[in-house]
This record gives structure tokens, sequence and C-alpha cells, in this order.
């Protein structure tokens, strides 16, 4: 009897998931263990393995968004007949038919005649290619169940000259849907807006922080060495001295952490994510830009896993690149802490009676407070700064 393959569980708290891309195809043989087919999580794409050794027989979902369970393949004895369930979707037919109106509609994709309630039948993957490069989808014949577009078929027509993109009727409003990292991002920082916060800043001169990251890099010329990557290893040391900072707030209880794990804030193409350096206390300096190149080359990538994202205990978010002198970041719940650092900026200070040009930073740290208390807060700050001004005592 054929094996079901239904959609996994990738992380706690996944109910859905949105299938991107087959690596198999009907009739391949596929052995256990082996990538079958691509998700989209609500933080993540990854690859799927399968579970089973045989031949795919049968696509229940070539592509679309379906709740974490529901069959989507069936794998078996070559030439053995597959019977979907009656209560599930036809087998040639994706979840996504089968509720239409749970589907943004773009401006490419409102007048047609190939589905019985007027709209083009397309997939997500097509509809959203198909929009980024100017393509009407009323025009493209489908290879997929139904006629139904696909992404391949979108992918192979030239997009019309940015001349007629320009040509859009001016207030027309255009309509992008979410994405599932876009939703995540929406519905945590809503959780975390009813968290009761304060905030904390303090301001820390970069003289030494700065020559010993220069330093660094000299001694590491294969990993570029980064403001970022030493105050990874500063707030570390210091989650060490302060472990009731090192919390997450779970409803009724504290899970204070042995170890530190410092996400780091980055802004990749699908959006804002915050993959997570586990026990930077551990790492040497070298070693937690190592770690933190390779998070954010694969988060720029699309290519972070379930497990990147896991048992953060603190987050540092950087805007400094920007020009950003200063700003309040929201803490990444359940986390109980979130650093926000902005620019490093010439500015005069008094010493000794005279006055001289400093480089200066400014931090500003956002607290749950039902996690940590102000002195709490305050004290672990205060640690920060001392080993930012002085790295060596971190180090």
């Amino acid at each position: 009897m054929a094996s079901e393959v239904k959609l996994p569980r990738l992380g706690q708290g996944m109910e859905s998931g949105t299938v991107r891309k087959w690596l198999k195809s009907e009739g391949d043989t596929v052995e256990k263990g082996e990538p079958l087919f691509e998700v989209d999580t609500d933080k993540v794409t990854q690859e799927v393995e399968s579970d089973f050794s045989g031949v795919l027989l049968k696509i229940a979902l070539q592509e679309g968004e379906a709740p974490v369970g529901q069959t989507i393949a069936y794998i078996g004895e070559a030439g053995e007949e597959v019977a979907a369930p009656a209560a599930a979707p036809a087998a040639d037919t994706p979840r996504a038919e089968a509720a239409p109106q749970a589907e943004p509609v773009s401006d490419t994709s409102k007048v047609s005649d190939t589905s019985s309630n007027g709209r083009v039948k397309a997939s997500p993957l097509a509809r959203r290619l198909a929009r980024e490069r100017g393509i009407d989808l009323a025009s493209l014949q489908g290879t997929g169940p139904e006629g139904r577009i696909i992404a391949k078929d979108v992918e192979g027509v030239q997009a019309r000259p940015a001349a007629a993109a320009a040509a859009v009727p001016s207030g027309e409003v255009e309509q992008v849907p979410l994405t599932s990292i876009r939703k995540t991002i929406a519905r945590r920082l809503t959780a975390a807006w009813e968290a009761p916060v304060f905030q904390l800043t303090v301001t820390a001169d970069m003289t030494r922080t700065n020559d010993l990251v220069t330093r660094a890099r000299e001694l590491n010329p294969d990993v570029r060495i980064t403001v970022t990557d030493l105050l990874a290893k500063v707030c570390a040391q210091a989650l060490m001295r302060h472990r009731d900072v090192n919390v997450q707030y779970a409803d009724d209880v504290l899970l204070r952490f042995p170890t530190a794990n410092v996400g780091i804030a980055v802004a990749a193409p699908q959006g804002l994510v915050v993959p997570v350096l586990r026990s930077v206390e551990r790492l040497s300096l070298a070693e937690v830009a190592a770690a933190r190149t390779d998070s954010v080359g694969r988060a720029r990538e699309s290519k972070l896993t379930q497990q990147d994202f896991e048992d953060g205990t603190f987050t540092i978010s950087n805007l400094g690149m920007f020009g950003i002198e200063q700003f309040v970041a929201v803490i990444n719940p359940p986390q109980a802490a979130i650093l926000a650092v902005g620019a490093t900026v010439d500015t005069p200070v008094a010493r000794d009676g005279a006055v001289e040009i400093r480089p200066i930073l400014t931090m500003t740290l956002t607290v749950d407070h039902r996690a940590v208390d102000g002195a709490e807060g305050a004290d672990f700050l205060r640690t920060v700064k001392q080993f930012v001004e002085d790295p060596a005592l971190a180090l």
C-alpha cells in the first residue's frame, strides 16, 4: 500500500506551510532521507527529506499552502494505484484552488475565463513572479494540473519593458500579498508590543573596541570581524554575569538558560529574521565572526533552517551601518531583552578639564518588565558598557 507523504511540523507552533517546489517528479525513484520538496514555513524555506523509499506515485499538492498533517504526495511501488481519501481535496487539485478566496489577488490576475470564478488559475509563487516581472497571467498557457499556471510557465516568458511598467494609471493601488515571514513578523511584533517593557540607554567610548577590532582583523584575515561580533561576545559574557537577564518569559515560568544564545537581527530579502549564535560566551572573537558570517549569508539566501531560530536568549539589532545614531528595538518574544546599537559618532567629551573628540556609541536596552526588573537591567547594561570600553575584560 502506498505511503502518504504528509506536510511535517518543522518547528514548535507551526500550523501550516506552503509547498514551494518539488525536487522529484512523479515516477522518480526516491530514497529515504533524500530531499523531496521545499516548504515555506513562517520563518524559513526548508528542504524536507523523504520518510520513505520507493517511487513518487502522485503529487497531490504541486504548490500552495496546506495545514500540518495534510497528505501532499504518495510513495510506493512502481505501477501501484493511488486512491486519495474521500475527505481530502482531489489529488490533482491544490488546496489553494479549493479555497481561492484565501489567496490574495494581485492586479495581474483579476480577469480571466480559465476558472469558474473568473480568475486565472495560478500558484501563489507564479502570481508573485508575474507581478515582479510585469507579466499578464491571462496571456499565459498553464502546464500545471487542469491548466494551472505554475512558476516555470512565468519564468519562460520575457517581462514587459520597463517603460510599460511606468504606464500604470496613477492612483491604482497594487495589492502585495503578505509572505509567511511577513505574517510572522506582524504576529510576533504585535505580541511584543503587548509586553510591559522599559528602556535603558547608555553611551560608550569605542576607542579601545575599535582598536581591538582593527587588530583582530589583521590577525584573522580569512574572516571579517565586525563591531557586531565584538558586541555579541561582550553581551554573552555580561549575560553569564547577569543570568537573570539571560531568560525567556513563558507565561507562568521563567526559563533561565545556562549559556548565552545571541540572536543577530538581519534584514534579509524575505523580511527581518533573527538567526541565533549559540554559546557565544565559549567562542573566540574569530569564531563568533565566522558563525555570524555563515548565518547572515544563509539568511540572505533563504537557506536558514528552523533550528537556526530556536533557543535564543538575547538579541542585538545594529542599525549603525545606516547612520542611525539611536533607536529603540522591539523585544523578540519570548526573549526578555534586546540591545539596539546605533552608529559610532565622533563627539566632544570633557576629560580632565579638557575637551577631546572621542568615538561614542549609543546603546539602548529594551527589557520585558515581567521577566527582568529595572535594577537588574541597569546592572547588566552597566557591565556591557564596561566591557565595550575595555573589551579585554570580556575576552
